[in-house]
């Protein structure tokens, strides 16, 4: 292999996750972010390869969502999150170590590929989802940070949940949380 073969590849890989994370709708900061790509560059991504699709793409504006209380606001939220935040962990996007230092580490090519695959399953399964790629990218974040929300068991069915840090009761995934009914 010669030396500039691999500096190919890793370019291409840029590019290529560049590209999902346009086509998964992710904010111009946020690919920065995870691929190194300059604003410029992803811009001419965009025009180059999606901007004449048949499907037009959007292209969100402003600050990515940044308040974890969304993930646990509404039972349908709550199970939403704990299904992604589960991928992320199967598939390797969620690291092993938790702490501050790892949202400097986590953006990586690596595991934003493996981030992309587990926000397309995530949609594949669930349909008419709630959360968005960058609502996934900021529930990775944080549950990595582990400063807020954390990956817990749940008490009943031991079920990963996502839980807020500093809470005080047992956690539950929200078929605990339902009350039994009698046929």
């Amino acid at each position: 292999m010669r030396i500039y073969d691999d500096r190919y590849n890793r370019e291409r890989l840029r590019f290529h996750v560049a590209l999902r994370f346009i086509r998964l709708e992710a904010r111009t900061q946020t690919i920065r972010r995870w691929t190194g790509l300059t604003d410029d560059r992803i811009r001419k991504l965009y025009r180059s390869y999606l901007a004449d699709d048949a499907r037009p793409l959007v292209r969100h504006r402003g600050k990515s969502p940044h308040r974890a209380a969304l993930f646990l606001r509404s039972a349908r939220a709550r199970r939403e999150s704990a299904l992604l935040a589960s991928l992320c962990r199967l598939l390797g996007a969620l690291p092993e170590q938790r702490g501050p230092q790892c949202s400097l580490t986590l953006p990586s090519l690596r595991r934003a590929e493996l981030l992309c695959q587990a926000y397309e399953t995530y949609r594949a399964l669930v349909g008419e989802a709630l959360l968005t790629f960058e609502h996934a990218v900021f529930l990775l974040t944080t549950l990595a940070q582990g400063a807020e929300l954390a990956c817990g068991r749940c008490h009943g069915c031991h079920a990963l949940v996502v839980i807020d840090r500093w809470s005080l009761g047992e956690p539950r995934c929200s078929v605990c949380t339902q009350p039994a009914t009698d046929p």
